[in-house]
């Protein structure tokens, strides 16, 4: 997706206690938890980006908006050429349903690519685990949509952010899948090469073939690295991958058949996935998103000893991404929670962009960014300590002649993870579209204010509106789905005004 950049306000950090790794411990929040220990991942040798500081030029080209301002905070953001020679992978035999994907190698190339690193200044600060992004490329451009989701939680918990050109669109330009239609994202399809030659004009991508074992060999020089040293003298831990949308089909490609031989990550967050897994490619070329949202189920293996959360929303389910022919239960490996009131994309992750779009009404400004922070600190801890996250309800769906959410007098779904703007409404926030939607309007949902008359049946008074906002509010950070740092923001979301007595 496509916003301004601006990263703005203070960072509080704050420490975890007691989550150190392979203690054996429990939870109260959620339904059920693991108690398994950690497990020590053994990770194969195999060879690692080099990589070189990237400066001059126009600076770091990177869509992302809000979270705290890095240098006040005390971070440092760094930009590296990462270069070697990568592997593509072909399939042997057919690629299961279940996610149990056999790869090999196939060809070699060679790539210059870039990452961006995100970091505490001091090594004091940093809490021991790095959170590896795979860089978005629907919108034409490399963009960071679980940073901008998540900033304020990676940086007030010290975590270390590094963002990953992993695909060819990102570098070298190509098709655009999901067009804004905002004159000044549109004008920019030829990938930062384009946009800064004095920066980035020796950088050259092989093709998305190779985009997972660039992935690979970026985490083995953030681990282990050579005469540079990405990260500052930090020492990881833990490596966490995460991506959003099109990030996040690649990412269950990667789950199921590359991770296995890899052994790079320690966890995995898998947000906004469709059904379908995204295409190993071939050739130079970039991957199809539209053709791979056609594909068959593949559901996430869960025989690995990293550990997988799958984060969705409602457009995500049901609708254009058809993740509901892909769902699977809970298990020791694996977690899905599904947000209700949100929409693939919202309004505080496009910023100021929103005010540009033309979706006819308000797009969805659901609680997505609380439970995404929520759900980084639970997969960290579950790495960590082996402490599963809760288990979430799921959304309630009735097939008939097509799968279609059951939505209460409000439209508001029923069921899946329940925050106070859903469940204390003065809106209804859904994924439900405007008639004649393009396609990033079918993405971005609504949000449609209750009227007058609705409110007042609802709350007799504002004092009461606030009173249940707070409870509902408590509810969700004691089921483990808000953290209790952003009590404060969540409550600041209240309108007690739209009341009115």
């Amino acid at each position: 997706m496509v916003a301004a950049v601006s990263l703005v306000g203070l960072a509080a950090c704050s420490s975890r206690a007691g989550e150190s790794a392979g203690v054996t411990s429990t939870t109260t929040a959620g339904t059920t938890a693991s108690t398994t220990t950690s497990t020590v991942i053994e990770r194969p040798p195999g060879p690692a980006a080099e990589l070189t500081p990237l400066t001059g030029g126009k600076g770091i080209d990177l869509v992302s908006t809000g979270g705290p301002a890095l240098a006040v905070a005390g971070w440092v953001e760094e930009e590296y050429r990462a270069a070697g020679t990568a592997t593509s992978y072909r399939a042997v035999g057919e690629l299961p349903e279940d996610g149990t994907f056999v790869l090999e190698p196939d060809a070699t190339a060679e790539f210059a690519t870039r990452i961006v690193v995100r970091r505490p200044g001091e090594a004091a600060d940093f809490d021991g685990t790095v959170v590896v992004e795979w860089l978005n490329v629907s919108g034409g451009l490399d963009a960071a949509p679980d940073w901008t989701f998540a900033a304020e939680e990676l940086v007030r918990g010290g975590y270390a952010w590094v963002g990953v050109s992993a695909q060819k669109i990102g570098v070298e330009g190509g098709p655009v899948a999901v067009s804004t239609g905002i004159a000044e994202a549109a004008a920019r399809t030829g990938g930062v090469k384009e946009h800064d030659p004095t920066r980035y004009g020796d950088l050259a991508h092989p093709g998305d073939a190779f985009a997972y074992d660039i992935y690979t060999q970026v985490a083995r020089a953030l681990r282990t690295p050579g005469e540079v040293d990405a990260l500052g003298g930090l020492v990881p831990e833990r490596l966490l991958a995460v991506g959003e949308s099109q990030s996040a089909f690649t990412l269950t490609t990667y789950v199921d058949g590359v991770q296995p031989l890899s052994q790079a990550f320690d966890g995995f967050l898998l947000h906004s996935r469709g059904g379908a897994a995204a295409p190993l490619g071939t050739g130079g070329g970039a991957v199809d998103i539209a053709s791979a949202l056609a594909g068959g189920p593949a559901r996430i293996r869960t025989d690995g000893a990293a550990p997988v959360l799958v984060l969705e929303s409602e457009s995500d389910v049901i609708g254009i991404l058809r993740y509901h022919a892909a769902e699977q239960p809970d298990s020791d490996r694996f977690r899905l929670w599904e947000m209700a009131g949100t929409a693939h994309a919202d309004r505080f992750l496009l910023g100021a962009a929103a005010e540009l779009l033309d979706c006819g009404g308000p797009v969805n400004d659901g609680p997505q960014r609380f439970v995404v922070r929520a759900a980084l600190r639970r997969l960290d801890a579950w790495v960590r300590t082996g402490e599963a996250p809760p288990e979430a309800p799921r959304f309630e769906i009735t097939e008939g002649a097509g799968p279609a959410y059951r939505r209460d007098a409000d439209g508001i779904v029923v069921g899946g993870i329940r925050t106070p703007l859903v469940d204390v409404p003065v809106a209804t926030l859904s994924s439900e579209t405007y008639p004649d939607p393009t396609i990033i309007c079918l993405l971005l949902g609504s949000t449609k204010p209750l009227s007058t008359v609705r409110l007042a049946e609802l709350y007799p008074s504002a004092q009461d509106y606030v009173a249940r906002f707070e409870a509902s509010t408590d509810e969700a950070i004691a089921a483990g789905f808000v953290l209790a740092e952003d009590r404060e923001p969540l409550l600041a979301t209240a309108q007690p005004e739209a009341i009115g007595r």
